[in-house]
């Protein structure tokens, strides 16, 4: 006769094996009529999301529950001027935002520093130079990465150079490598990114940012000291890549491009790393920004900028919702779950090894005691 041990032990093994049904991603949907952000990132302290806006000159943050609430409202930036990169410098807790202002405005390209404390109050708003002032096409300031002693690193996707900024808002050219401009464009470049060069950019506190290029796919790691650039070898190239994030917890580097997000991991600091998943995105959407979250959670952000920038309004009028949306990897979660397996199966095996010996030495004392 089977004991209840057994038949509840087989019962979880088959249950763990049994494939489950997808786990629910966590959608949060929120209003915030004409936003049209192309930002995103996550606030530690505040526990919440921060998105930019396309041409109100406005922060704001958004909770888990889609709320929304406006953070900055800056009436002396250039009107109609487009809040891109954001980062939060958690150790000073300010807000920095890459800003830059699209014809038919005149060009600029900033970054500005919020203290987070003080209801958003304006620390600096830096101008970022131009390598050459005689040249007629814009610079663009993008995205933004921030180290531990506060420094802000920001991309350049019209020149293919990274500007730094100290804490206190001096701002000079950092990294102008040759690499950047030594790639071939992708042949499946399209004329949305064709000309948009680095973009997402990432810091890693052992001393190095990765950055990567749109429209080559390439993905660059640069020396926090020198700004010398090397190509990181990958599997495949990030045709389209836009803005990225990195794991603490495993080192995980996620990049978003409009169609897919892709998982990354290196086992040597960067010399290479490997593309290990890829998850289809909301093509409508448009997803432009990547953030991670509270444990380690990844989520993007369907902004739908091209819309706004074409001002291609579904029936007139400007778009009312938005989403920030979880993005889960199918082969982490089947990794994680193979363990599960090992260790309960290991734990079935010794149970009935224990039941076969507790059997034979009943079946002994009986014989002794007969």
């Amino acid at each position: 006769m089977t004991s209840t041990p057994s038949i509840l032990l087989t019962f979880l093994l088959v249950s763990l094996l049994t494939p489950s049904s997808a786990t629910k991603r966590h959608v949060i949907d929120f209003r915030s009529p004409g936003l049209y952000p192309e930002g995103l990132t996550w606030d530690p302290s505040g526990q919440h999301f921060v998105v930019g806006s396309l041409h109100s000159r406005t922060i704001h943050s958004v909770s888990d529950a889609g709320v929304v609430q406006t953070i900055i409202s800056d009436p002396y930036l250039p009107e109609k001027a487009t809040i891109l990169g954001l980062a939060v410098d958690s150790g000073n807790r300010r807000l920095l935002a890459g800003i830059h202002c699209a014809p038919p405005l005149l060009p600029c390209s900033t970054l500005a520093a919020y203290d987070l404390r003080s209801g958003g109050r304006r620390i600096f708003l830096s101008s970022l130079p131009s390598l050459d002032s005689e040249d007629t096409v814009r610079d663009i300031a993008n995205d933004v990465a921030v180290d531990y002693e506060g420094n802000a690193y920001v991309t350049n996707s019209a020149k293919n150079f990274i500007w730094k900024v100290d804490r206190d808002g001096v701002a000079s050219v950092f990294s102008t490598s040759p690499l950047f401009s030594s790639q071939p464009v992708a042949a499946d470049a399209d004329a949305s990114f064709r000309d948009c060069g680095l973009n997402g950019i990432v810091y890693n506190s052992k001393g190095y940012l990765l950055v990567v290029q749109s429209n080559t796919g390439k993905m660059f790691k640069v020396d926090e000291e020198t700004g010398t650039a090397r190509l990181v070898l990958l599997n495949r190239d990030l045709v389209a890549a836009d803005g990225m994030a990195r794991r603490r917890r495993d080192g995980t580097v996620v990049v978003v491009s409009q169609k897919k997000l892709w998982f990354l991991k290196s086992q040597d600091s960067w010399g290479e790393g490997v593309v290990y998943d890829e998850v289809e995105l909301d093509v409508e959407g448009f997803a432009t920004a990547v953030t991670v979250a509270g444990e380690d959670r990844v989520y993007v952000l369907y902004g739908r900028v091209m819309e706004g920038i074409m001002g291609s309004y579904k029936d007139g009028e400007a778009r009312e919702w938005f989403e920030i949306e979880e993005v889960l990897s199918e082969k982490e979660g089947g990794y994680d779950k193979v363990w599960v397996y090992v260790l309960v199966g290991l734990g079935f095996t010794y149970f009935c090894f224990w039941r076969f010996q507790m059997k034979k030495l009943i079946t002994n004392m009986d014989k002794k005691i007969t």
